[in-house]
């Protein structure tokens, strides 16, 4: 016995020096006791059928902060003293194991530190994040986001007060590929960092979410000072906790642009809106974007707008229609691309409804409503002028007229030339006292002319 004693030894003396120990080494007699076992592949198999590693990498201890504790000060037994644990799961193991930690490691039971330990075995623990054996002093750790993502990158959590639990777990591939991958964690969660870890309590999800949107205005003072204005703000203050913040629609770690992808865009507003979305879809415009993937269409922002949207209840967005579909309808360039005219603007504000509407907003008038755009093409229903279901189609705008006229006969709609320039297939009648004025008006104007000149001269002659 005492002679396999000795040849452990010698062997431990042995194989030392090149994994890190010399001769001169400060590692006790009894820690070198230790290393005949440990620094060979052996693991711990726990009731769950989990295994764990009992090896210890020389050199990762060698550098290690605690390398000059023994391993008795930390694991409470000896060589000669070794007693069998047995335990569930490596999850408890690592548990027991971190309470260890507070023995020495005294101020560290405060804050977030305490929460987490609170937690164990479930929650996150000393040992997570610090390792076992290799451990480095705290200013030794990478410093900026590495040092966050040192416990984010695990399955964190926290849990408000009404029960719900959060994940605060980071995805270090979604982040380096978010529009704020060159921030630095503290940048939006200010009161952050190495040295200081403050304990936030929150009663529920939302108002944890509410609240770090608040970090936004930082850096989006503009955008943010927009929103105050906007309907979603209006319904927040007024204790519609559901209304959308900036992380509900830009997201928190992931925050993409909102002017790429416009479908991924509109499907933002689906949240809250999935019956208008659902509308949206089947029409020209949706089923342009969703099927044809074409992404010159509108989408929910171009309309609605992303931070200021007004209630498109009040007469001032009714208002500003024709000027919103003109975005694209007056736009010649877009409208060639699909062999559409850009004429329904034009028509629209030189017929009686777009004079009308232009005189009311000159004098500040909007007690009688004018219709727009959308009262004959309809919201987000919008489909094809020669759609079987159209409600340009002449039996449907009857009814369409009729919300404003309730006298409006079936040929009511024939006294408007809608959107069409008069031409001699169309409106033949109204084409041809437009010809009439644009040739009898420069005659007049012309022969006019002709006549003062005429007069000069016969004055001058005469004279």
């Amino acid at each position: 016995m005492l002679c396999r004693y000795v040849l452990g030894i010698l062997l431990v003396l042995a194989v030392f020096p090149s994994n890190g120990f010399s001769a001169e080494s400060s590692v006790s007699a009894a820690d070198q006791t230790c290393m005949m076992c440990h620094s060979q592949e052996q693991d711990l198999t726990f009731d769950a059928g989990e295994k764990v590693s009992l090896k210890v990498n020389t050199e990762e201890l060698g550098r290690s902060v605690h390398r000059i504790i023994s391993c008795s000060d930390c694991h409470g037994f000896t060589a000669d003293q070794h007693p069998k644990r047995t335990f569930k799961n490596h999850r408890q193991y690592t548990a027991f194991s971190a309470k260890v930690c507070t023995q020495c490691h005294v101020s560290h039971k405060t804050k977030i530190h305490a929460k987490l330990l609170s937690q164990a075995p479930t929650g996150t623990v000393c040992t997570d994040c610090h390792g076992f054996h290799s451990i480095r002093r705290a200013r030794e750790l990478p410093k900026g986001n590495h040092y966050c993502l040192n416990c984010h990158q695990r399955e964190l959590s926290i849990t408000f007060k009404t029960g719900e639990k959060q994940s605060i777990h980071i995805n270090e591939e979604i982040l380096n590929i978010s529009v704020h991958k060159n921030l630095s964690c503290t940048d939006c969660h200010f009161g952050f960092s190495s040295e200081e870890h403050p304990l936030r309590i929150f009663k529920s999800k939302r108002d944890y979410s509410i609240a770090m949107s608040e970090s936004c205005r930082r850096c989006h003072f503009d955008k943010y000072s927009r929103t105050l204005e906007g309907i979603h703000y209006n319904l927040l203050t007024h204790g519609n906790l559901n209304a959308p913040v900036c992380t509900d629609c830009h997201g928190a770690h992931s925050v993409y642009s909102g002017r790429k992808e416009k479908l991924a865009n509109a499907k933002k507003c689906e949240r809250c809106h999935p019956e208008v979305y659902k509308v949206y879809t089947q029409s020209v415009h949706g089923g342009a974007l969703i099927l044809e993937h074409n992404e010159d269409v509108p989408i929910c922002s171009d309309c609605h707008k992303a931070h200021d949207m007004t209630d498109p209840r009040t007469t001032d967005f009714r208002n500003a229609v024709p000027q919103m579909c003109g975005n694209c309808h007056a736009d010649k360039d877009l409208m060639k691309k699909y062999g559409l005219s850009t004429a329904v603007v034009d028509t629209y504000l030189q017929d009686f409804h777009g004079v009308t509407l232009k005189f009311y907003k000159q004098q500040g008038k909007s007690v009688k409503p004018i219709a727009v755009c959308i009262d004959c093409h309809g919201i987000h229903d919008i489909t094809k002028v020669n759609a079987p279901n159209a409600p340009m189609i002449k039996a449907n705008l009857v009814k369409r007229c009729q919300k404003c006229h309730p006298g409006a006969t079936a040929n009511f709609p024939d006294s408007w030339v809608s959107h069409y320039k008069p031409s001699l297939k169309k409106a033949p009648l109204v084409y041809m006292i437009n010809f009439g004025y644009k040739v009898f008006i420069p005659f007049m104007i012309i022969g006019l002319i002709l006549q003062i000149i005429l007069h000069i001269w016969r004055y001058a002659v005469n004279r």
